[in-house]
This record gives structure tokens, C-alpha cells and sequence, in this order.
């Protein structure tokens, strides 16, 4: 077998296999956005983008000292600049501008957003406004910018440390501190998850989530050689390990984006941990030298992709959204590829007109050669006068957007009509007590409370099968009615306080029904409980079938609505389909068809397409009302158990 041929590394050598990566990263990121049901762990594209970057920037920044003896910070910093400022000051100043005509929640907080962004601080700024990266029904119109916030920051701290790590002789020891602080960040990530920390904060914050850009940085410190020689021209066995790996680490990936859950604590446990593991494995496999599996990864199609897919993956959301609010619910179906194609063409044009002749000439040349009239030939003369529109167009219609956003989302005006009005029933039931005197019980209450409505065991019995008699098929009015939910009843409480007069609600925003569960168990032994429960929960995580058991048992021989969720969110249909399948199974529950009722109705919801609007609360009403009445039917025939009046 010939032995492999050596020499000293180029100093400018170009890792090969990257802008392929790239390409398959951003096209996970793509699918997840706007093909969610094909990739549903596709977000894992940016921590492939973590992993390449701190592998990249530190090969770079140790290259440089080796070869001028110092690493000129401003000079670095300068062409980060020149590489991401150019790009996002379009993408932020013409999306604003396309979006101030359809108008909505679109706008809201539009201002802070660009600030955020500009300033690369987006992910703290989310978290601090309570954002959820994993709901599709928020739209911040540049929510995606979180990503480029870490790593800008991580760009900012990571000379600093390389500059101290060049004291140390040996790779081994600049890669341990490295690899130390992104085990520690993996590790925080595993900590919070454990601790019920809100899934965002975990996947946007800079210390939980900066793991895959320190340990590709690490993976650099020990691979970078300045005076061996690198095997150029690699015998078989080495290529087939190289190859071997990445495909390995591709089918790692691959696996992961198709089967991990967002937001899952599986996914913050091991999944994020694991795929940072198996871009590693690709990125150190497709950037051996002379690695005939990077050559094959950087084929045309791919590189030309992933040499745009900074531009891709910055214009990908805010025109799904744009394209999603101008469609409107009809055309939902021409949202994704209309969404699809104007990212790659507007990538494409940025990448030709804005980010190459930045990246190569500079801001200041590049203006001045754009101005120079005497000097354009046709085509900068045609590039000038259409950059020239483009501002001349979109600056003032962003100033205009910003100027007159909305303070908050129509699902938030929605939450806060719902509040105001439970309120107000509080503070005229603290009232009615006043006059009523310190321990006496009004008329509704006497009527349905836990006396008269006895748990198993006790009393009449143990359940609806069990109940004396044939109580007399009452139809119950808002003094027999006590409901538990979330935002969605809590929007609809209006609507349902009109329709039940009388009605106690207990509704929270971002509630579960594990929650739900331990309410009702806490009004069932305070005897708070009236004659019928009505339960609606559903909509912010998936439901376990024990939670339903324990509503059940406090419920005692009570009848109990379930009403199921509307939203689009990846758990929704479990979630309905185990309420249906509970209710089946379970005399004297029934479920109250929310999301059938509402699907479909015009202007009935906000704009989150989760929240009711107050023609939507009068349908969540009416849900409840033919639950109520799908009670007494033939086949429940139970009456309610409610005492004859």
C-alpha cells in the first residue's frame, strides 16, 4: 500500500465540507418552520450552525495568531460586522415595512424586537417578555434572532479567552477550559430542565444554551496543528473512517430531528446534549484535509445553499409570517412554498447586491462606489437605483410601523377582557358575603354543595351508576356549575357568566391539567365543589389519563365536561383524542367539542388562533351547553344528581 503523502498545511487552507453542513442545517430549520409535521425536532439545525461556528472562528483566530504572533481584536470584530450587519440591517428594515400593511399582532413590540436584535440581546429580551419559542401562535416578528444574539455574544467573549489560552503550550490543556465551560453549560441545560424552568428561558438562555459553540471552539484548540504536517492525500482506511463518522453523526441527526418533541424535557435531558455530540463527529469528519466525504458534502446544490444560508435562515420566519397574515386562514395552504420562495430569492439577492460587496470592499467603499454615478456601468446603475427604492420605501413605512404597534396581541386583549370580568365577579361576590353576613350560605350554595352531592363511599354512593333513584332531569343554571381552566376559559368568561349566571370559574393563564387536578381536589375537600364540573385544560401540554382519574374521584358522583383544546401546538390532537376516549369510558363525563365548534369560524379568535374573541367566547359557551345537554341524554340519562328545587 503507497504511504500517504505529507507536507506542511497551507496557512490559508479552506475547510472543506462546512457550506454543505450548513446547507443541511438550515434546510432542518426550514422544514421545522414550515413543515413542522416532516421534521418536528428540525430546530436542532442551529445547534448544528453552534457547533460549526465556535469550531470555525476559534480555527481562524488561533490561525491568525500563529501566523502574526497577536490576535487584533478590532480587525475581528470589524469582519464579523462587515459579515452579519449588512444582511440583518435589511432583513430588519424591510420586513417591518412589509409587515406594517398586514398589520395585527404582527406589530406588536416591534420596536423592542429591532432593538433586541440590533443590539444582539434578542434571546434575554424574549425571555424577559415571557415569550414561548415552541408555540407557532406568538408571532414576534423576528423571534429567530435569538440565535444570532448567543453567538454575537459568544463572538465578543471568545477572542478574550483565546488570547489568554495562547499562553498554553499544549493544545490539550487551551481545550480544557473550553470544553469545561460547554460541559457546564450542557450541564445547566440538564439542571433547569429537571427543575421545571420554563422551556424557553432554557433554549434561549446564553449560559444554558452555549454548550455546542465552547465545544466546537475546544474541538479547534485541539485539532489545530501550526507546525505539523497534515495528511493531505489520506489512504483508504482513513477516508472510510472519515466517511463512516460522518455519516454516523448525519444519521444521529437525522433520527433526532424526526423523533425529538420541542420543548420536551427529553429534549433539554439528552437530545440537545446528543446532537451537539453528532455534529461534532461530522464537523471533525468533514474537515480532515484531503476527507473525500467533505468534497462529496460540499457538491454545488449544497454549497451554493449554504454559502446564502445566513441570508436563508434570517428571512425564513418574518416572510412566513408576513405570508401567514396576508393569506389569511383561506390560502393557508399556499403559506409555506410562497414563504419558501421569497426567503431563497431574497436570500440570494442579498448575498450577490449586499453581503458580498460589504464583506469584500467594506461599508463605506461599497457606499461610495454605489453613489459614484459617473463610474456605474448599467448593472450598478440598476443595483444603486433599486437599493436606493428599497430605503427610500421602507424606511419610513418601518418608522411608521413602529410608531403605531399595538401595545399588546389581540389573544393578550382577549386574556385581559377575561380577567377584567373575573374580577369584577370576585369583588361583587366579596360584596354579596358583606351583606350576607360572616358565615352564611346563599341559595345556590345550599343547593349544590357537597352535602347534598356526597364523594364514593359516602352517602348515596359511588358513583353515577350508583346514584338513588331517578333524580329529575334539571337543567342547570349557573349556581350548579363550577368551572377550572386556562386562558381559554378565562377569555371566554364573559360569554359563559351571561350564559350561566351565577357560575363559579376558577381560570389561570398557562395552566395544565395537572394543575386542574390539584384545584379540584383542593375544592372537593373544602366542599367548594357544585353539581356539575366543568374542566377546560388542554391546550398548554399534554394530558395524563391519571390527572383525569384524580378529577374524577374529587368529583365524586358529579357529572364533569371536559372541553377539549384548539391550537396549533404538536400535542393537541393527543390531548383531544384521550379526552374523547376517557369520556367514552367513563359514564357522567362527557366532552364539550370546542375546537369543532370554532374551526373555521371567522373572526371568532384572535390572532394567536387560540384565544376567543367575544363571538368566540359566546361558541365556548355554547360547547359547554351542549355538553351539559349531551348529560341528560339516553345514553348518560343521569340527570345531573342535581337536588329537586
Amino acid at each position: 500500500m503507497p504511504q500517504p503523502q505529507t507536507r506542511p498545511a497551507p496557512r490559508t487552507v479552506r475547510f472543506g465540507g462546512l457550506d454543505g453542513l450548513r446547507a443541511i442545517a438550515v434546510g432542518l430549520v426550514l422544514c421545522y418552520h414550515l413543515f413542522p409535521p416532516l421534521l418536528p425536532g428540525g430546530f436542532l439545525g442551529v445547534d448544528v450552525f453552534f457547533v460549526m461556528s465556535g469550531f470555525l472562528i476559534t480555527s481562524l483566530l488561533l490561525r491568525e495568531y500563529e501566523l502574526g504572533g497577536r490576535i487584533r481584536l478590532g480587525a475581528f470584530w470589524r469582519r464579523r460586522a462587515r459579515r452579519l450587519l449588512p444582511a440583518l440591517g435589511l432583513v430588519l428594515l424591510v420586513s417591518t415595512a412589509l409587515a406594517l400593511p398586514v398589520g395585527g399582532d404582527l406589530l406588536v413590540g416591534i420596536g423592542q424586537q429591532i432593538a433586541g436584535a440590533a443590539f444582539f440581546v434578542s434571546n434575554w429580551v424574549f425571555i424577559a417578555n415571557g415569550a414561548d419559542y415552541f408555540a407557532r401562535d406568538t408571532p414576534e416578528l423576528f423571534r429567530n434572532m435569538w440565535s444570532l444574539a448567543i453567538e454575537e455574544q459568544f463572538y465578543i467573549v471568545l477572542p478574550l479567552v483565546v488570547l489568554l489560552l495562547v499562553r498554553l503550550r499544549s493544545r490539550p490543556s487551551r481545550a480544557i477550559p473550553l470544553a469545561a465551560l460547554g460541559l457546564a453549560s450542557a450541564a445547566l441545560m440538564f439542571e433547569l430542565s429537571r427543575a421545571g424552568v420554563d422551556p424557553t428561558r432554557i433554549y434561549f438562555g446564553s449560559d444554558s444554551h452555549t454548550f455546542g459553540l465552547l465545544l466546537g471552539a475546544a474541538m479547534a484548540a485541539v485539532l489545530h496543528r501550526p507546525e505539523a504536517s497534515e495528511v493531505l492525500n489520506p489512504g483508504p482506511l482513513r477516508q472510510l473512517a472519515a466517511a463512516a463518522a460522518a455519516l454516523a453523526g448525519l444519521a444521529v441527526l437525522g433520527w433526532l430531528a424526526a423523533t425529538l418533541s420541542e420543548g420536551s424535557p427529553a429534549s433539554f435531558q439528552w437530545g440537545f446534549q446528543l446532537a451537539t455530540a453528532a455534529a461534532l463527529l461530522v464537523v471533525w469528519a468533514v474537515t480532515r484535509p484531503g476527507a473525500w466525504i467533505g468534497r462529496a458534502l460540499d457538491a454545488p446544490p449544497l454549497r451554493w445553499v449554504g454559502e446564502r444560508s445566513y441570508g436563508i435562515y434570517l428571512w425564513h420566519w418574518p416572510l412566513l409570517l408576513i405570508c401567514a397574515g396576508a393569506l389569511g386562514p383561506d390560502l393557508e395552504w399556499l403559506v409555506a412554498p410562497l414563504a419558501l420562495a421569497a426567503t431563497v430569492l431574497a436570500a440570494a439577492l442579498s448575498y450577490r447586491f449586499v453581503e458580498q460587496p460589504v464583506r469584500r470592499f467594506g461599508l463605506r467603499r461599497s457606499l461610495r462606489m454605489l453613489v459614484r454615478v459617473g463610474d456605474h456601468t448599467p448593472r450598478r446603475r440598476f443595483v444603486a437605483i433599486g437599493l436606493a427604492a428599497v430605503v427610500a420605501v421602507a424606511a419610513p413605512a418601518a418608522v411608521v410601523a413602529i410608531v403605531t404597534a399595538p401595545q399588546q396581541s389581540s389573544a393578550a386583549e382577549a386574556i385581559a377582557r377575561g380577567q377584567e370580568a373575573l374580577e369584577h365577579s370576585r369583588a361583587a361576590q366579596q360584596a354579596d358575603e358583606g351583606r350576607s353576613g360572616r358565615g352564611e350560605r346563599s341559595e345556590g350554595a345550599s343547593e349544590t354543595g357537597k352535602t347534598e352531592n356526597p364523594a364514593p363511599g359516602k352517602g348515596s354512593g359511588g358513583g353515577a351508576k350508583e346514584q338513588s333513584a331517578e333524580p329529575a332531569p334539571l337543567s342547570p343554571d349557573g349556581r350548579d356549575l363550577v368551572a377550572v381552566g386556562d386562558s381559554v376559559m378565562l377569555a371566554s368568561l364573559p360569554e359563559l357568566e351571561a350564559a350561566y349566571p351565577g357560575i363559579s370559574i376558577d381560570a389561570a393563564v398557562s395552566r395544565g391539567m395537572g394543575t386542574g387536578a390539584e384545584i379540584v381536589t383542593g375544592l372537593s375537600s373544602q366542599g367548594s365543589l357544585r353539581g356539575v364540573l366543568v374542566v377546560g385544560l388542554g391546550t398548554n401540554g399534554p394530558v395524563q389519563a391519571e390527572d383525569l382519574d384524580t378529577i374524577r374521584a374529587s368529583a365524586g358522583t358529579r357529572p364533569v365536561v371536559l372541553v377539549n383544546a384548539h391550537a396549533d401546538r404538536d400535542w393537541i390532537p393527543g390531548v383531544n383524542q384521550l379526552l374523547t376516549d376517557y369520556a367514552a369510558a367513563h359514564r357522567g363525563v362527557v366532552v364539550a367539542d370546542w375546537t369543532g365548534s370554532v374551526t373555521g369560524v371567522p373572526d371568532a379568535l384572535a390572532g394567536d388562533d387560540i384565544h376567543p374573541n367575544p363571538s368566540g367566547g359566546e361558541i365556548y359557551a355554547g360547547s359547554v351547553q351542549r355538553a351539559l345537554e349531551e348529560l341528560q341524554s339516553p345514553g348518560e340519562g343521569i340527570g345531573f344528581g342535581l337536588p329537586r328545587r
